[in-house]
């Protein structure tokens, strides 16, 4: 027996002693790790902010970003061209109820040049069918051909006749295409870029019509810079990225503020430096466009997420999260970032919120299951205006926004019928109803249901109320548990609204209440 307590005794100790020594080993590389990267770290401005997460704090939520309800988003680059996606599940679901395969198997047609890498995928067997053993790379001379085509003027006035306040562009996606003719070179694709400086184009003719313009950039994943395939979501988010790849983001990212001066720097999936280098540049971007706006999908790397870069980590981390995500609920909150340590607006994917939140948000969402155009995607396969319309006034009551996106077809750009209809629907709306959103602010409850279970949302401009009935009521609705009193107008005609009480709620008589969707009306003062 005493043998026995001495040899665990013994071995115990060994492995306290071997625990102890991995934790030291692993805080001096990560006390390493961030001293070489913090060591990078640069600011080329002068101005009111710095590079501390207290300064970046200063920076208030400019009025025009809170003002504007409604933007739209482009997914537009070579996958454009191709336009294939498997459809019939979201993302979450794909990581549910298929983990292993996930990432080459979700719905999204911008992933074309990951998901064609597993010769078992759906993309894959189409891009034999239809381009047979072409790279990746000639969708972007095909891209490129189209462009003679293209013309941005028209989708700005498309855009504003949408009612949109802002655009926002891909200027560079996770296959490592860039939207202009940068300056900085990818090593491992130096030619892989426009020639034609399509972001300038575009953001003269948005900003000529008086709308803000932002771009997007996949900071987090390039798939020229890790060439194996991703599968798993372990894959996609958490590739052992260098220095090469740090020093190449951050430069393209300084070009795009510099060139471009964007009212919106919106980055995807996570930012490849660590804090120091990060805030660096946001300090910059604030010194340059004060009344810029950064998203929350900049987490910074560390150590530690490098560490789970390498394979055998990285399997340990699929195993466990292949279990957590086998719950769909789990899995559908991926689809809302983490909390970074500074940012200026939240960014849940295909999410809202049904309260008013402390901090501005803005859900992005496509009009059908992927950002990038699906052609195998039917009209049946979008979401109804009806349902756009809902997200667009929900966000707005609970102080957020909507960003639309939109996948425009190939390098001429052609928005397609199925998306173009939906748009000219909501601009249609807006042109009535616009000023219920533009400028308002969530009132002091953000929604109510009628006696026949229509939701109905709120928003104010100090004491004007607008009430929006999310559904096709006619003649006369009954707003439950909320008292108003006052002047009612029916904001698209401008007639007349008669109020009354109601056991305890409010009656709204009207004959505008003709089964058009969404109706408003507008209450002055606004009650209660």
């Amino acid at each position: 027996m005493k043998k026995i307590r001495r040899f665990l005794l013994k071995y115990l100790g060994l492995a306290a002693l071997g625990f102890v020594l991995v934790c030291v080993v692993f805080l001096a590389g990560s006390k390493l790790w961030m001293m070489r990267d913090d060591s990078l770290a640069r600011m080329t401005t002068s101005g009111p902010f710095t590079a501390t997460a207290e300064s970046l704090g200063k920076h208030a939520l400019p009025s025009w970003f809170a003002d504007a309800k409604f933007g739209i988003m482009l997914h537009w680059g070579p996958y454009s061209v191709p336009a294939f996606a498997p459809k019939g599940r979201t993302i979450t679901e794909s990581l549910a109820e298929d983990y292993d395969r996930a990432m080459t198997r979700n719905p999204y047609a911008e992933d074309y040049a990951n998901a064609m890498k597993d010769p078992s995928s759906p993309t894959a067997v189409h891009h034999r069918e239809h381009y047979g053993t072409a790279p990746y790379s000639d969708f972007a001379r095909k891209f490129d051909a189209g462009l003679k085509k293209w013309d941005p003027k028209g989708w700005a006035a498309a855009f504003e006749e949408a009612g949109a306040s802002y655009v926002v562009v891909t200027a560079k996606y996770a296959d490592g295409y860039s939207m202009w003719p940068t300056s900085v070179r990818n090593p491992h694709a130096p030619d892989f870029h426009a020639k034609r400086d399509l972001l300038g184009e575009l953001a003269k003719a948005v900003r000529a019509r008086g709308m803000k313009f932002g771009v997007y950039y996949s900071g987090g994943v390039d798939w020229t810079f890790r060439r194996e395939v991703m599968q798993t979501f372990g894959d996609y988010a958490y590739q052992p990225y260098g220095e090469d790849y740090r020093a190449y983001a951050v430069a393209q990212v300084r070009e795009l503020i510099e060139r471009y001066r964007p009212d919106i720097l919106w980055n995807d999936v996570f930012w490849p430096t660590g804090e120091k280098r990060l805030f660096s540049l946001l300090a910059d971007y604030y010194n340059t466009v004060p009344e810029g706006v950064v998203n929350d999908r900049w987490e910074t790397v560390s150590f530690g997420r490098q560490l789970l870069g390498w394979k055998p980590v990285r399997k340990g981390f699929d195993v466990l999260l292949k279990t957590v995500l086998s719950d769909p609920e789990s899995a559908d909150r991926l689809s809302t970032s983490k909390d970074v340590v500074h940012s200026d607006f939240r960014t849940p994917e295909y999410k809202s919120h049904d309260t008013v939140q402390k901090k501005f948000w803005q859900q992005d969402r496509g009009i059908g299951g992927s950002f990038g155009l699906n052609r195998t995607e039917t009209n049946a396969d979008y979401a109804s205006t009806e349902e756009l319309l809902n997200e667009l006034v929900n966000a707005a009551a609970n102080n957020g926004a909507l960003l639309l996106n939109l996948g425009p077809d190939g390098g001429e750009g052609a928005i397609v019928p199925e998306q173009s209809s939906r748009l000219k629907a909501m601009g249609a709306w807006m042109k009535a109803n616009r000023e219920a959103l533009d400028g308002a602010r969530p009132w002091n409850r953000s929604s109510t249901t009628t006696t026949d279970g229509m939701k109905v949302v709120f928003t104010r401009k100090a004491d004007v109320l607008y009430l929006t009935v999310l559904g096709r009521p006619r003649g006369r609705i009954v707003l439950e548990d909320v008292a108003l009193t006052g002047t009612a107008t029916h904001l698209g005609s401008g007639g007349r609204a008669e109020l009354s009480a109601s056991d305890g709620g409010t009656g709204i008589t009207s004959g505008a209440l003709d089964g058009s969707h969404a109706p408003v009306f507008k209450i002055f003062p606004s009650g209660p």
